[in-house]
């Protein structure tokens, strides 16, 4: 089967958030199925045009149409991938190439990947590459089935088109005036795309796509709701049909306390005491807290925004502190109060807590391997990685029930059996403190327990090879194969 991804983002070339490790790994996984052929398309940033790690051709150019404007295009095929997946990097200097900085957040991001996604077209076009599935993931690809579906059915008539929904909150909305003077498509697409008034490129992949999938069972049922769906639920509701839950997986060869290079020590599920030790106790020494075994130490990496949880942990934070001999460690960058709440936490509580403002992936590494027990008390979440991530590494997880956390960590009893963590099912923090303390008087009053669930937590499998049988079964239903 041929299969073309597009996105906006894919490690390790260019890297946001989760989106760019899905796009790391799914498409791998799916090349490793006999008989695929994979292709991954993608913008030429500056980063990875200037990064001389990766080796390029041009396979060919041409103008792209948007509205009034022509805008050039080139295609270049990365050289130095050898995982069975063809990457294609979309070359514009104007939109992508010229601009440093960050990936999103730029004035015309609308326009920009109106662009990419036209040009994605355009060059499977005029490289005579006939894909039999697309699959576009979130709103800057989102506008692809449409174009598909109104100006290149002549060229692509078989072709079919998932859509994944890796984060709803996001939809690509643009002015109403951008149909016609960015996009030009036919009159009948603008039904389509049109909500409220404006254009939301999100609504028109999921009313034009074959099928939507989104990244967890759980997440794709909580998008029936409002509460979820951001004024999406009467659009998807329409749809149902199309709508499949996927749950993510995670790059084992990546995260792997046996190999990976950022750790002091190395362990495996069998081995993972003494190992596990040792990373404790370096980490604590790395971010200037105590080194004492006996002290749980509970870890969070993440983006330090609201709906990740934080302000359930600023609610509890010295609570749980006063009452229980505890150490936290934060890792992230985000919004400012959460930044400053952390510092002068920190700054409060010495010997107990170390928050770390920055980006550092090796540090993330050895947050997973030296933690006890991680946090991830999201207001919502497709499906997140970190919690699998750290179980991986043999960190029990606290997680608030929602989306993938709900599908990917089942609750244990009192005695840590059952399930894979620790859950609390309203969103408050009085149920995330109860939850924590749960899980620390298991760590303090029952450590054998404890450790089983560690064990338990380190030999799930993780891995992209069930999700990619998952999507490859989606594939054969749209194509009726």
């Amino acid at each position: 089967m041929k299969i073309a991804i597009l996105a906006s983002e894919g490690a390790p070339y260019a890297k946001s958030g989760g989106l760019g490790d899905v796009m790391e790994a799914l498409p791998a996984a799916l090349a490793r199925i006999e008989g695929n052929e994979v292709s991954l398309f993608l913008p030429y940033y500056q980063k990875i045009k200037e990064n001389p790690a990766y080796e390029v051709e041009q396979v060919c150019y041409f103008q792209v149409a948007l509205g009034w404007r022509q805008q050039y295009a080139g295609v270049m095929r990365l050289k130095n991938r050898f995982d069975g997946v063809q990457v294609y990097f979309i070359d514009s200097q104007y939109y992508f190439g010229g601009r440093g900085g960050a990936i999103y957040g730029h004035g015309d991001d609308s326009e920009r990947y109106a662009f990419f996604s036209r040009a994605c077209l355009d060059a499977m076009a005029a490289m005579e590459y006939y894909p039999d599935v697309l699959q576009c993931n979130d709103w800057q690809t989102a506008l692809v089935p449409t174009m598909l579906n109104a100006q290149y059915r002549s060229i692509f008539p078989y072709t079919k088109c998932l859509f994944t929904i890796h984060n709803i909150e996001y939809q690509g909305w643009a002015n109403r005036d951008f149909f016609d003077d960015t996009l030009g498509l036919p009159w009948d697409a603008r039904s389509v795309l049109e909500m409220n008034n404006s254009v939301n490129m999100m609504k028109g992949a999921i009313v034009s796509a074959e099928l939507v999938s989104t990244v967890s069972e759980t997440y794709a049922r909580e998008l029936m709701y409002p509460y979820y769906a951001h004024g999406l639920d009467n659009i998807l509701s329409q749809v149902s049909w199309k709508l499949t839950g996927i749950t993510n997986g995670i790059d084992v060869n990546t995260f792997n306390p046996e190999t990976d290079p950022a750790l002091p020590a190395h362990y495996n599920a069998d081995t993972f005491l003494e190992g596990k030790a040792a990373c404790k106790a370096a980490l604590q020494e790395e971010v200037g807290l105590p080194v004492r075994a006996d002290v749980p130490l509970m870890v969070m990496v993440t983006r330090l925004a609201g709906h990740k949880g934080l302000d359930l942990l600023v609610y509890i934070a010295r609570k749980l502190l006063w009452e229980e001999d505890c150490q936290l460690l934060i890792l992230g960058t985000g919004e400012p109060q959460f930044e400053a709440f952390f510092r002068e936490l920190a700054n409060e509580f010495p010997d107990r807590v170390a928050a770390k403002i920055t980006f550092d992936l090796g540090l993330a590494s050895r947050i997973y391997a030296g933690g006890d027990i991680y946090l991830m008390p999201s207001k919502s979440e497709p499906c997140g990685l970190s919690q699998m991530n750290a179980m991986r590494y043999g960190t029990v997880p606290v997680v608030h029930a929602t989306g993938g956390l709900k599908d990917t960590v089942p609750p244990v009893n009192e005695q840590g059996e059952g399930g894979l963590g620790f859950t609390f099912q309203s969103y408050n923090g009085d149920d995330f403190l109860g939850a924590l303390k749960r899980a620390l008087a298991l760590y303090n009053q029952n450590p054998e327990a404890f450790r089983k669930l560690q064990y338990t937590d380190m030999i799930q499998d993780f891995s992209w090879d069930v999700p990619a049988g998952k999507y490859m079964d989606l594939f054969h239903r749209m194509l009726g194969w």
